[in-house]
C-alpha cells in the first residue's frame, strides 16, 4: 500500500456513540514523497552515531540508568504527574506527601522499562509482554483499579467528560485483540520491506489508537518504541527516549495522530516521528558526549584525593547512577563509619562536586549537580 493512498479506518456506530475503527497494518508500505526519504537517511545516520557513542563509553550501563529514570519522570509527566527529575532520584521518605503519587507512578515507569528489557532475553516484544509491562506500571498507583495487566473490557475515550462529548473515541473493546494481534503480527512480519523507523512510526500511531488499556496508553506506547529499538537491534543499549521532544511538542504530537486518524494522513504523522527521532538522537549524542568530558574531569579531580582515590572513586561511580545521595548511603556504598563517609562528601563539597541542596542542618541531600544538570536541561 502507498503511504498517500492510506485511509486510517471507519467510525462505527455504537449504542448512541461513534467509535473509530483503525484499518489493520500488518501489509507492506510504499511512498513517493522523497522528504521521507531525506529525514529516513537522517534519522538512521543519528541512530548509528548515538549507538556508535553507546559503545566507546567505559561502563555505559551506569549511565544509561540516568536515561531511563530520565524518561520514566518525562513520560509520566506528560501525563500530568509534576514530579521533577531530581524528586525521581530521591527515597520516598524525602518527597513532599503531596507528591508521593507522581514520585510512585515515576518509580513504576522505571521498574516496568527496566524488567522489559530484561524480559527481551526470553519473550518476544508481543501483547504478552505489554500486557506484562503494563501490569508492572500501574501496580499500587492512581490506575490500580483500571485492569493492570489487560486489555480492556470496556469502552474508553480521550478528552471530554464522557462518550457524548469526546475528542477521540477508540475501537470498540470488542476489537481490541483483533487489532492488537494484526498490530503484533505487523511488528514480526520480515517478508514486508518496510524500514524499521517507518515500521516503528506506524506501530507507534496504530497502538495509540486502538488505545487497548483503560490508563497508560501513552506511557506503555512511548516505552515500546524504546523496546522495538533494543528488540531489533537498531541500539545495543536503550539509549533513545523520545519523551522530552514529545512534551516540548505535544501539541504538535497530538495533532499529528489525530490527522491520520481524521485526514488519512499518515506521511505527516510519519515525517514528525523521523524528525522526533533525528533530534532526540542528536541530543542524547551531545549528552554521552558531556558526560565523557565530565568523567575526564571527575577522573584529575580523584587524582588529587591520594589516600582517598579509591573510596572517592567508587563513590563518583555511585553518582553517575544515583547523583543524590545521603550520608548514610554513602556510609554504605563504601562500607565505611559515618564519619569517614562525611569528610569524604566534605571533600567532594569543598571542590563543587557534590551540591548540599536542602539547607538542613541534618538531614542533609546532596546532588552531583554538573552531572545531574545533564539530565535536566
Amino acid at each position: 500500500m502507498k503511504i498517500e493512498d492510506f485511509i486510517a479506518g471507519s467510525h462505527q456506530l455504537q449504542y448512541q456513540y461513534k467509535s473509530f475503527s483503525p484499518e489493520k497494518i500488518n501489509h507492506s508500505f510504499t511512498w513517493e514523497d522523497a522528504g521521507i526519504n531525506v529525514l529516513l537517511e537522517k534519522a538512521t545516520h543519528a541512530l548509528g552515531s548515538l549507538d556508535a557513542y553507546t559503545k566507546i563509553i567505559p561502563d555505559v550501563d551506569i549511565f544509561v540508568k540516568m536515561h531511563i529514570i530520565k524518561e520514566a519522570n518525562t513520560s509520566s509527566r506528560i501525563e500530568g504527574t509534576r514530579t521533577e527529575m531530581d524528586e525521581a532520584l530521591m527515597s520516598k521518605e524525602n518527597i513532599d506527601p503531596e507528591r508521593r503519587a507522581d514520585w510512585d507512578e515515576v518509580q513504576n515507569y522505571i521498574k516496568a522499562m527496566n524488567d522489559a528489557i530484561s524480559a527481551l532475553e526470553d519473550l518476544p516484544l508481543s501483547s504478552r509482554l505489554i500486557r506484562q509491562t503494563h501490569k508492572i506500571l500501574l501496580q499500587g498507583v492512581r490506575g490500580e483499579s483500571k485492569r493492570p495487566g489487560e486489555f480492556r473490557t470496556s469502552q474508553n475515550w480521550i478528552g471530554g467528560t464522557n462518550l457524548s462529548n469526546a475528542f477521540y473515541i477508540p475501537p470498540h473493546q470488542d476489537e481490541v485483540d483483533e487489532f492488537m494481534s494484526d498490530l503484533e503480527k505487523f511488528i514480526h512480519n520480515e517478508n514486508i520491506e518496510v524500514p524499521h523507523l517507518i515500521k516503528l512510526a506506524i506501530i507507534h500511531y496504530q497502538f495509540e489508537t486502538i488505545h487497548p488499556f483503560l490508563d497508560g496508553n501513552g506511557r506503555i506506547g512511548r516505552l515500546l518504541i524504546t523496546l522495538y529499538l533494543v528488540n531489533n537491534r537498531l541500539l545495543a543499549q536503550p539509549s533513545l527516549y523520545l519523551s522530552e521532544f514529545l512534551e516540548k511538542n505535544k501539541g504538535a504530537y497530538y495533532d499529528a495522530l489525530t490527522l491520520v486518524r481524521s485526514s488519512n494522513n499518515l506521511m505527516h504523522w510519519i515525517k514528525f516521528f523521523l524528525t522526533a527521532v533525528i533530534e532526540t538522537a542528536e541530543s542524547s549524542t551531545a549528552t554521552f558526549d558531556s558526560i565523557l568530558r565530565l568523567k575526564t574531569e571527575m577522573d584529575e579531580v580523584i587524582a588529587s584525593f591520594g589516600k582517598k582515590a579509591q573510596n572517592a572513586q567508587r563513590l563518583i561511580n555511585y553518582l553517575y547512577s544515583y547523583p543524590i545521595i545521603n550520608i548514610k548511603t554513602a556510609a554504605g556504598v563504601l562500607s565505611v563509619t559515618p564519619k569517614s563517609a562525611r569528610g569524604l562528601v566534605r571533600d567532594l563539597e569543598s571542590k563543587n562536586v557534590l551540591i548540599e541542596m536542602t539547607g538542613f542542618s541534618r538531614n542533609k541531600q546532596y546532588a552531583f549537580a554538573n552531572y545531574l544538570a545533564l539530565f535536566s536541561a
